[in-house]
């Protein structure tokens, strides 16, 4: 791993948890996640199971964690099996957590071989009653390969039919939905490293540099601060391609005029970031890119103030749902008659701003939670209003991370520029 050792007290905070949620004689598994291929015998880079590191902090592949709180023997309460590892793994693939390595980074004081778990499985299962089990329930997942949850589901209810299943995604959708402190942290050295990289790229832009050197800029300084690099696939979008809210090509020239709409954030330690600010090709605006630019800085500047304790997911993206019109209807792109005449499940501003306004942050970049939950206090949500005018060729979006908290909210990119006259400052030096 590139980052630092993380306290092994948020693991063990989160599997105390996680257990106070389990029903009587309960045993939970957790699998890594597969290395995937490519063609021939190539592979893609390795990226372990959120809800395994959550609990364990173990970012390795063929891992395995088993929680029993109930358990009448104390070694079986929590353990991990692992890859044992031997000379030949060691010169061809480097280094594996040795058994006191893994006790130390997860605090589990039960360190078994992967190969030890066929022989313990029939004595958990003889004692246990309910059976958690884990999968991917993000409500916009889209699974078309077996994991390795996946494959120990399947062989677990074969062999033991009569026991009473349970799903683990639904606690750690409510656990992973609050973030400790220490978790913040490691969102905010996330943050820190895109600003980081930001601030590179703003002296780096000019005219007719490609999206893709920009992205090249980017990963430089992501890789050079011990993050991996992006947090998810990079959108650079200059022009017309600003409109296009996936677009990841990244291959386009860009022109003397154009705004660049840039949606790039490292991550740190697997947790996320998530910015996106717009700068303009040859260091300045045009009056039109900045009369939109800061609308969407206003309505993002509202919305922040209403991510806060109390509120909840329906009413928040009607208030900026409502803010978006204001700003929408001076830029002269709706009128108040097309609002009266909407159709309340489509309403007029979607024409111009046609995503969701906010979404749960931190292992995921689309984090696990409940849109029907009130905002609590732990919660760390992206704000990113957008408008894109198709017929203008202009799309501007700006996005920062904000962590509620009792009292209010703190946007953990706040030092990351974003008024028109910083970007236009630094970026004319």
């Amino acid at each position: 791993m590139k980052y630092l050792p993380i306290d092994s007290k948020l693991f063990i905070d989160n599997r105390k948890r996680f257990a106070a949620q389990l029903k009587p004689k309960s045993v939970a598994f957790f699998h890594s996640n597969d290395i995937m291929p490519t063609n021939a015998d190539g592979t893609m880079l390795f990226r372990q199971n959120n809800d395994l590191l959550y609990l364990s902090g173990i970012d390795q592949e063929e891992s395995i964690l088993v929680l029993f709180p109930d358990a009448h023997e104390p070694q079986y309460r929590e353990m991990l099996f692992l890859r044992e590892t031997n000379e030949y793994i060691a010169v061809w693939e480097g280094h594996k957590f040795t058994k006191p390595e893994a006790r130390e980074t997860s605090g589990i004081q039960t360190i078994y071989w992967l190969s030890d778990f066929e022989k313990i499985l029939p004595i958990l299962m003889s004692e246990a009653e309910n059976v958690y089990l884990n999968t991917n329930e993000h409500t916009r997942a889209v699974i078309e390969v077996e994991t390795r949850d996946a494959r120990f589901i399947k062989s677990c209810q074969a062999r033991y039919p009569l026991h009473r299943y349970e799903r683990s995604a639904p606690i750690m959708h409510r656990l992973r939905a609050i973030k400790s402190d220490i978790e913040v942290g490691l969102i905010q050295q996330a943050c820190n490293i895109t600003e980081k990289g930001f601030r590179r790229l703003l002296g780096f832009v000019k005219p007719n540099v490609t999206e893709y050197e920009i992205e090249a800029e980017l990963i430089h300084e992501f890789v050079r601060n011990r993050s991996k690099g992006f947090a998810y696939s990079p959108i650079i979008a200059s022009g017309a391609n600003a409109c296009v809210l996936h677009y990841i090509e990244n291959n386009q020239i860009c022109k003397d005029g154009d705004l660049i709409l840039l949606d790039v954030a490292a991550e740190y330690a697997n947790y996320a970031s998530d910015l996106t600010r717009c700068v303009p090709a040859n260091g300045r605006f045009s009056p039109r890119q900045k009369e939109v630019y800061n609308a969407v800085l206003r309505v993002m500047r509202k919305s922040i103030q209403r991510l806060v304790v109390g509120n909840n997911w329906i009413d928040y993206h009607k208030e900026v749902g409502a803010f978006m019109e204001e700003e929408l209807v001076n830029l002269g792109l709706i009128s108040l008659q097309d609002i009266k005449n909407q159709n309340p499940d489509v309403p007029a501003y979607k024409k111009y701003f046609m995503h969701g306004a906010s979404h749960h942050l931190g292992l995921d970049v689309h984090d696990v939670g409940s849109k029907y939950h009130t905002f609590e206090a732990g919660m760390v949500f992206t704000c990113e209003p957008g408008i894109y005018i198709r017929e203008e060729g202009l799309g501007v979006r700006i996005e920062n991370n904000i962590l509620i908290t009792p009292d209010g909210n703190r946007d953990l990119m706040a030092s990351i520029p974003v008024e028109v006259d910083e970007i236009e400052d630094l970026m004319n030096r």
